[in-house]
């Protein structure tokens, strides 16, 4: 195996590997690379525009009608071009997962609400509210000790 780093500040930056066949190291090499690049910023699409999200300022991401959104405040969603599953692997630890259709910024939950029948709620700065699953709520317990 050869490795070559460039490093040359006036151009583009590019990674490009030559294998042989995907191996699991591939695979994570390809993993580290695009999380570097989500790291910041992912495109958002509502009707005709496309804005550029900073992970910093998403609340959480959700599907409904089987597509992707990313929600940034009350009234502010937007489209996102991927599934969740490939989030979930791109996303740093700042994300959490909720639920089956929720992936949550843990930096915006202000609360953890007990509903009467003893369901969990998140709510966010912006007043939002996703119910967490017991699944997830287990999970989240054992990290963060809720």
């Amino acid at each position: 195996m050869i490795f070559k780093l460039l490093i040359d500040r006036n151009c583009q930056e590019e990674i490009i590997a030559n294998v042989h066949e995907r191996t699991p190291l591939i695979n994570e090499i390809e993993r580290l690379v695009l999380q570097d690049q989500i790291a910041d910023e992912i495109a958002g699409y509502s009707e005709d525009e496309i804005t550029m999200l900073s992970m910093k300022d998403i609340e959480y991401f959700t599907v409904e009608d089987e597509k992707t959104y990313a929600v940034c405040g009350r009234n502010k969603k937007y489209h996102i071009r991927k599934r969740l599953y490939e989030l979930e692997d791109l996303l740093n630890a700042d994300f959490v997962r909720l639920s089956k259709s929720v992936i949550a910024n843990k930096r915006k939950i202000v609360k953890y609400k007990t509903q009467f029948s003893g369901a969990v709620d998140a709510v966010f700065a912006s007043g939002n509210t996703e119910c967490i699953s017991r699944r997830c709520l287990a999970d989240l317990k054992r990290r963060y000790g809720l």
